[in-house]
């Protein structure tokens, strides 16, 4: 079995920052892209950001110049560090990952999730 556990989340006051965490623990073997999605009340899942095992990285529009995603490979841990935020970045935050499991196989993983509140 795989797990993600994040962490990071909270409230901040717009123009603030918050960096998120998240770890993958298990029967590892490799992990594949990781990446960063979010929902606010009464919307769809979005994708956030994501980075590749090489470190390539792709943003959503919406964040581009104030999020950045990075990955610690040793650590099997991801991050997303989010300055400059504002009202509209307020969600709950959730990691997610591809892995192939000495278990399992491979497979997708989500993580529980962290809520980001950005108000005043």
């Amino acid at each position: 079995q795989v797990q993600l556990v994040e962490s990071g989340g909270g409230l901040v006051q717009p123009g603030g920052s918050l960096r998120l965490s998240c770890a993958a623990s298990g029967s590892i073997f490799t992990i594949y892209a990781m990446g960063w999605y979010r929902q606010a009340p009464g919307k769809q899942r979005e994708l956030v950001a994501v980075i590749t095992s090489g470190g390539s990285t792709n943003y959503a529009d919406s964040v581009k110049g104030r999020f950045t995603i990075s990955r610690d490979n040793a650590k099997n841990t991801v991050y997303l560090q989010m300055n400059s935020l504002k009202p509209e970045d307020t969600a709950v935050y959730y990691c997610n990952t591809e892995v192939l499991s000495v278990a399992v196989g491979r497979g997708d993983y989500w993580g529980q999730g962290t809520q980001v509140t950005v108000s005043a």
